[in-house]
């Protein structure tokens, strides 16, 4: 059995941005790292937990589509046994689409909200279990401004990310008091990284005046959140470039 304050960092939604950022934290934290993606993301997991190791950390890969049941509840299930407990969960899929509502499918709509609330519930419900019982753990969801008001064009996304909030309060009030911490991290902003500076041509310049938001200040924040002392529990934490309108 770990210790308290270190075991693993199960990170479900390793992306090459803010994911990535945050599994390298939590290993230089000291904690076994374990990133999943969907399994035709495989090659991109790996090649992250191999430069997570390079870096003197631990780190393992797994293929996982969160939205069905049984193999979230399988790889839970094997990560406590061969690899040890999971102290920290981080909630990290994002399923950002924009789509005028008439043009939203019931597939568009139902998709999204299995990717970013329905996987949340089953990812969080499965570490739960097993934090419960050690009276221990961290669990993390990484929101939107979307998390917070719905924007036009993202009637399937805000939906989404509204019902996850609310699954982190709940949880919150249901599980503090068995002494499991959970947080809901808004990001308000747009985050550096291949589809930002995609989209933005002076995403580098931007990043330099840091007005767009860089992956490794959040994940410190994240850190920061899992090492809080239970007397003083942060729930919901915004994030946000010093120059975004709010």
């Amino acid at each position: 059995m770990s210790e308290p304050g270190r075991g693993v960092c199960l990170v479900i939604g390793a992306g090459d941005g803010l994911g990535a950022s945050i599994a390298r934290a939590f290993a230089r934290e000291g904690l076994g790292v374990c990133v999943t993606r969907r399994p035709r993301h495989t090659d991109a997991i790996d090649t992250l937990a191999e430069a997570i190791r390079a870096e003197g950390g631990k780190a393992y890969s797994f293929g996982l589509d969160a939205r069905v049941e049984a193999d979230v509840a399988a790889l839970v299930e094997r990560i406590e046994r061969e690899i040890g407990a999971i102290e920290v969960l981080v909630f990290n899929i994002g399923a950002n689409v924009r789509f005028p509502v008439v043009e939203t499918t019931t597939q568009v709509y139902s998709k999204v909200w299995e990717m970013a609330a329905l996987a949340g519930f089953l990812t969080s419900r499965e570490a739960a279990r097993a934090m419960i019982e050690r009276g221990r753990g961290t669990i993390l969801f990484t929101g939107a401004t979307a998390s917070l008001r719905g924007g036009a064009g993202f009637s399937a996304f805000a939906g989404a990310k509204h019902a996850l909030r609310a699954l982190a309060q709940s949880l919150a009030r249901e599980l503090g008091p068995k002494g499991v911490h959970v947080a809901h991290v808004v990001i308000d902003g747009a985050i550096d990284g291949a589809f930002i500076r995609g989209l933005m041509p002076d995403a580098a310049e931007r990043l330099a005046r840091e007005e767009i938001l860089a992956p490794d200040e959040i994940a410190r924040n994240y850190v920061w959140l899992h090492n809080q002392k239970r007397g003083a529990w942060t729930f919901e934490m915004d994030l946000r470039p010093w120059k975004e309108t709010w």
